[in-house]
């Protein structure tokens, strides 16, 4: 993603916890920040995209955070998925310093990063969203504001609850085929072109199918989405059934040493547990 920026030509600084996989970067003429803070002393939009919340208040308002160097007029752009409320009250600490916080979680995994076709779900002041719209659209190819801060991050939320659910029908739906003596590649292409068709089944579906589970999205980071997800319910008394069931097989994915495989071996759970 940042890579997307210096191409288009934009003055880029980065600053990474391991200086070496900023290496490609540095080697195209991106300049090195030692801390969050020295990347956003000069920026006049600073870009921030790490694993879970306490990671973004850290960059943030830690140590030689991003907070130490805030001023007035500048818009901090956080591609994280984390808590919604946290990322209100993390906002409001930053418009008390004349910097405006958008919270912009992306999907479309390591593909939609690499070739910039990301989905990138926008929530914070709309004048400064309409400000850095020409840099998103470096990144993605659907850009859409949500409406007021955290709601770009409920918005995400939305999107992983209808992706870890649907990856879930898929493991069952080729558990069942392949139970029933079906040929599982030629059930998907036989479906995929109906109403049962999606993105999981289409690009999920063949590597279960191969017991490929390498990463694209690993299921570590799947779950901790799931859990804030369900904390989001909890703060409005929802109870969505398929969501509770869905993070406790990702959570026995986790016990069975799949942290850092693709979500896509979900698959090895449900085909496990099938068999009684």
């Amino acid at each position: 993603m940042a890579g997307h920026l210096l191409a288009a030509g934009f003055p880029l600084t980065v600053s990474t916890r391991t200086q070496s996989r900023a290496k490609a970067l540095l080697d195209r003429g991106a300049r090195w920040a030692a801390s969050p803070k020295e990347a956003a002393a000069a920026a006049d939009v600073v870009f921030i995209c790490v694993p879970d919340t306490p990671d973004v208040e850290k960059v943030i308002f830690g140590d030689q955070g991003i907070g130490s160097a805030a001023r007035e007029g500048q818009i901090i752009v956080d591609h994280s998925t984390i808590s919604p409320s946290a990322t209100r009250a993390l906002a409001e600490r930053l418009k008390k310093m004349g910097a405006r916080l958008l919270d912009a979680p992306i999907s479309g995994g390591d593909v939609g990063a690499k070739n910039a076709t990301l989905s990138i779900m926008v929530g914070g002041d709309e004048a400064a969203f309409n400000q850095v719209r020409p840099l998103l659209e470096k990144l993605g190819k659907t850009i859409t504001y949500c409406g007021s801060s955290g709601n770009g991050q409920l918005t995400k939320l939305v999107n992983q609850i209808l992706v870890s659910v649907t990856n879930l029908a898929v493991s069952e739906a080729i558990t069942f085929a392949r139970a029933n003596g079906l040929d599982p590649q030629k059930t998907i292409a036989a479906v995929g072109g109906g109403a049962a068709g999606s993105w999981q089944l289409t690009n999920l579906g063949p590597k279960m199918l191969a017991g490929d589970f390498r990463p694209g999205f690993m299921i570590k980071l799947q779950q901790k989405d799931l859990r804030l997800a369900l904390q989001a319910c909890a703060e409005r008394g929802l109870k969505l059934q398929a969501l509770q069931l869905v993070h406790q097989l990702f959570a026995k994915a986790m016990d069975d040493g799949r942290a850092n495989e693709g979500t896509q071996a979900l698959f090895a759970v449900v085909e496990e547990q099938a068999k009684g």
